[in-house]
């Protein structure tokens, strides 16, 4: 397992998360010794979901407009349509992650989450994949999609869907246990 011990990963959700894609990523950057933020829209709780069925509540550590990208060395952004289509839409969190990406922040992206990177116009040259059904979006804003469980571009991991978290996990590790390296070596 990656050091990942002195990383500090917002992760960005709010209602409508797929609960599985949150919960079991955070698990893994926690053991490795990151410290994880849950940041939303709204304070609070937020409710994930399994697909179509609320299932958890989970907790928001902060909200979005008190949030400073300079304060995390990476982003992990979780899907679920509902939480997607609702992110795209709020101009604290495209600000975010156009700003995490102007400093070269890593980003890990699941299942529909790039739709809020597509509104942020992020993900132009990029490769990337994602749940099946937003390959066409991804595509018209520019980035070439591929039907893998992970796609790794330069400080960005990319995963279609709730299966495909053990090989994200592992490609996510990988990306900030090196970018880990070059900040303690500088």
């Amino acid at each position: 397992m990656p050091d990942l011990k002195g990383i500090r990963i917002a992760i960005l959700a709010t209602d409508g998360v797929e609960q599985a894609e949150l919960a079991e990523p955070r698990k893994f950057l926690d053991q490795n010794g990151a410290k994880t933020t849950l940041i939303s829209p709204k304070s609070g709780q937020i409710q994930a979901m399994k697909h179509d069925e609320k299932v958890e509540m989970f907790k928001v550590d902060m909200p979005i407009g008190q949030a400073d990208p300079e304060q995390f060395d990476a982003v992990l952004l979780p899907g679920g349509a509902l939480n997607a289509d609702f992110l795209r839409m709020d101009d604290d969190a495209r600000s975010f992650v156009q700003e995490m990406d102007e400093d070269e922040k890593a980003f890990g992206v699941i299942c529909h989450a790039p739709w809020l990177l597509i509104s942020a116009d992020l993900v132009e040259g990029r490769h990337m994949t994602s749940y099946y059904t937003i390959q066409d979006d991804l595509r018209n804003a520019g980035a070439e999609w591929e039907d893998q469980e992970t796609v790794r571009d330069g400080n960005w991991v990319s995963s279609r869907q709730p299966a495909d978290i053990p090989a994200f996990n592992e490609a996510f590790g990988e990306v900030l246990y090196e970018a880990n390296r070059r900040r303690k070596a500088a």
